[in-house]
């Protein structure tokens, strides 16, 4: 396994707010790795550290075995695309693609141009007047253009509509199968690109939570429902990312396989069983700790009997 982005100890503090916190990951080479969780979980602070967008307060990030923050070697075979990016004001599609074409030694304009059509980005209209979806649209055509060895989309589909974003998801793994390369993607329309990621690495609260292979995921995890006092005597000991309580019901999410066993012990309690998908496992790591003690109006992390994950 090649190795093309590594963090250790990875900690970045604003103040007594820390936004990553001794984060420790390995980004492989020619994958595409979807980084996930919450809205204020460090995704895009580990992105801008990784780009030489900002600098650590502690611990180390090198990309492609070295470190990226004011390193043009390394940050000429970078492409990030933000939620964010400006423009200067009198920008128009021509001059941004251009200037694209500067930074990016493996700028591909007949993709470019195949993508400018297929999304409909006007030519005429300067940057700034660009609606939420065309600036999303321009983002998407230049990280894909560049052909950068090592690319980052963060949030790349904010007001595109389906049929845009399925352009998108379609494009990307076309060209990526032409052209490997090291893609990392933030998202929260997971169950939508869950045909791209490869792995995934899953942040919350500045922590990774979980740091494996899409397919060594499936099955990793289960859905328990039924009566609460049920559910609360068959997740006692194991170790329960969620559980959530609606009158006398309650439904738990549990880490683990599912074994023969379980299933009879859970047939004999009145308990139905369920696969979670990745949507679903993301949003239970990221019940932990957030709502404990709001009692059976709302959702109430449990623990196994080791206790609480840090």
């Amino acid at each position: 396994m090649t190795t093309a982005i590594e963090a250790r100890d990875l900690t970045r503090a604003y103040g007594d707010i820390r936004a990553l916190d001794a984060v420790t990951v390995q980004i492989r080479a020619n994958t595409i790795t979807g980084l996930l969780g919450r809205n204020g979980a460090g995704k895009t602070t580990l992105m801008s550290l990784m780009t030489a967008q900002d600098r650590p307060t502690a611990g180390t990030v090198k990309v492609l075995g070295e470190e990226p923050f004011e390193n043009e070697r390394v940050i000429e075979q970078l492409s990030f695309v933000r939620d964010n990016q400006r423009y200067p004001d009198d920008y128009k599609l021509k001059h941004a693609l251009r200037a694209a074409k500067v930074f990016h030694p493996g700028w591909s304009q007949e993709l470019a141009d195949e993508l400018v059509t297929l999304f409909r980005i006007p030519t005429k209209t300067v940057v700034k007047k660009f609606s939420r979806g065309q600036l999303s649209a321009l983002g998407i055509v230049i990280g894909l253009a560049s052909r950068a060895p090592v690319t980052f989309f963060d949030e790349p589909y904010l007001g595109l509509d389906a049929t845009a974003r399925a352009y998108f998801y379609d494009v990307l793994l076309r060209d990526y199968q032409e052209h490997p390369r090291t893609i990392v993607l933030s998202t929260h329309l997971i169950d939508e690109m869950d045909r791209l990621l490869e792995r995934v690495v899953i942040l919350d609260r500045g922590r990774v939570v979980q740091d494996a292979d899409v397919d060594d995921l499936r099955g990793s995890a289960y859905q328990v429902a039924g009566r609460s006092a049920a559910v609360d005597a068959f997740v006692s000991g194991r170790k329960t990312l969620s559980l959530q309580r609606t009158g006398g019901f309650a439904t738990a999410v549990v880490e683990e396989v599912l074994t023969d066993a379980d299933r009879s012990a859970a047939a004999a309690a009145d308990l139905d069983l369920n696969s979670v998908t990745l949507q679903e496992l993301v949003s239970a790591y990221g019940y932990d700790r957030e709502a404990a003690g709001s009692g059976d109006a709302g959702n109430v992390a449990a623990h196994d009997s080791k206790g609480a994950r840090s």
